[in-house]
């Protein structure tokens, strides 16, 4: 099982290296924090493919290529530097860190809770709570506590 660590991993080691494109395992939990990231100006897109590129028309993933489908993700630059500078995970699977509606509004306006610093200026915290995976704004938002996946800046 792919888990969101992998894609912290392969999203900052493709910014280190100043990779235009990195593959990573279509998953949904891979596509939800991709759509976040692009959301909120990480990427500059997210396409389906192979393990070989990016699909040129729709391919409807199957049990036959299953294994070979990926997301590309392209990265985005500004003035020759990289957009994100860092993405680490905060709940890991050894250590699952989950809070309330009320932990994630201190979050949100940048007071430590347990383990976890607030959140920066120009910093994000992605959550995955009962209506999906979002922008721990969002979450605030609705009202609805989740899980900590990982912050992003």
């Amino acid at each position: 099982m792919v888990g969101v660590y992998d894609l912290c991993a392969r999203v900052q080691n493709g910014f280190r290296a100043r990779l235009g494109r990195i593959a990573v395992p279509e998953t949904k939990l891979n596509l939800a924090v991709s759509r976040v990231l692009y959301n909120q100006g990480f990427v500059s897109s997210v396409t389906r493919g192979t393990h070989l590129g990016p699909d040129e028309s729709y391919v409807p993933t199957t049990n036959l290529n299953v294994a070979e489908r990926r997301l590309w993700l392209s990265l985005k630059y500004y003035q020759d530097t990289p957009v994100l500078r860092k993405m680490r995970c905060i709940s890991k699977p050894s250590r699952k860190i989950n809070c309330d509606a009320n932990q994630f509004r201190a979050l949100a306006a940048g007071q430590a809770w347990s383990i976890v610093k607030g959140v920066n200026p120009g910093e994000i915290i992605i959550v995955s709570t009962t209506r999906g995976v979002m922008e721990i704004q969002d979450a605030v938002r609705y009202g609805i506590g989740g899980n900590l996946l990982a912050r992003a800046n």
